[in-house]
């Protein structure tokens, strides 16, 4: 573009007009070629990038079968082949599908996934087994197929430290993967610290098999709700004592002891709403022992702070 505007073009309608005769004399011929494959006059192939081969084995039985202890068997089996496909790799399995054809002609597919990269055979058939009751084997199965459709490098495990005789730590995929099995991956996680005064702002789900971060030095309820609920018929000594009586949940509540303030900002940076936002929160209990995490918005003396409502955060164990 920069040899084009030298001639006055400044943008490629320009270009329409002109005769492409002087225009390949003053822009040069591939400028000419692009121009026509832009506006289909000139073939422009594409290549396409080649599949990636997927590890897949498959069984054709002489007999259908339709018990569940037979299709754990065949299971077994084409986990055997597929381990030494995926060793010879240097991969290991991140999911695995199973296909079994049926005599009618229909498929009856199940699938599993790992948090990691696996070839155990024993790890793998286990989880498999667990879907074998989804499978309808109907009048039979004669037929069956397993693909690794997700794979990853898998490096060789280093076992300097335990034959050091240092401890082992144990690693939780086996134990993730087999209630993940039964409750869904989305189900299984960990609370992992983010960098947030905001309460609800300072965790996130995080993997399972990874350890969280250092956890900042703060005294915060064992149950924190993702969303503040509302307390009403507060009665409370303004503006940094705690509250003395309140109803959560339709039951009332009466206070012998709390401690607090501790005062939370907002973050500016996020949100308008926040540049002036105050939240105080007490730590309090109540006369049968229970202890709870309540905060009030505003600082008792700025409008902007908030409008002083009363808000449940969190239960102390």
């Amino acid at each position: 573009m920069s040899a084009a505007r030298k001639f006055g073009f400044e943008r490629i309608a320009d270009l329409l007009p002109v005769a492409r005769g002087p225009l390949a004399r003053r822009l040069g011929l591939p400028t000419i070629t692009r121009l026509d494959q832009a506006l289909g006059g000139v073939a422009e192939p594409i290549t396409p990038r080649e599949d990636i081969e997927v590890p897949a084995v498959e069984r054709r039985l002489l007999e259908p079968i339709s018990t569940a202890e037979a299709i754990e068997q065949v299971m077994g089996d084409l986990l055997g082949d597929l381990v030494v496909l995926l060793q010879g790799k240097g991969v290991g399995a991140r999911s695995i599908r199973l296909t079994g054809m049926r005599v009618d002609g229909t498929e009856q597919i199940v699938a599993i996934g790992t948090s990691r990269p696996t070839r155990d055979v024993s790890h793998l058939l286990r989880l498999l087994k667990l879907r074998i009751e989804r499978i309808d084997p109907g009048m039979g199965i004669e037929q069956f197929q397993m693909v690794a459709p997700h794979t990853e490098q898998l490096d060789a495990v280093d076992l300097g430290a335990v034959l050091a005789g240092e401890t082992l730590v144990r690693d939780p995929a086996r134990l993730v993967d087999l209630i993940a099995g039964r409750i869904g991956m989305h189900s299984v996680f960990r609370i992992a610290p983010v960098e947030s005064h905001v309460p609800e702002r300072a965790v996130v789900k995080s993997d399972p098999n990874e350890l969280p971060g250092t956890w900042p030095d703060w005294k915060r309820p064992i149950r924190l709700f993702a969303h503040p609920e509302p307390l009403h018929r507060v009665i409370a000594l303004m503006p940094d004592q705690p509250p003395r009586r309140f109803e959560w949940r339709g039951t009332t509540y009466k206070v012998v002891g709390g401690d607090g303030p501790e005062r939370v900002h907002g973050e500016w940076w996020r949100r308008d709403a926040e540049v002036w936002a105050v939240r105080d929160y007490y730590r309090v209990e109540d006369e049968t022992g229970g202890r709870y995490w309540v905060f009030r918005r505003g600082d008792g003396f700025e409008d902007d702070t908030g409008d002083l409502s009363w808000w449940m955060h969190g239960v102390f164990g």
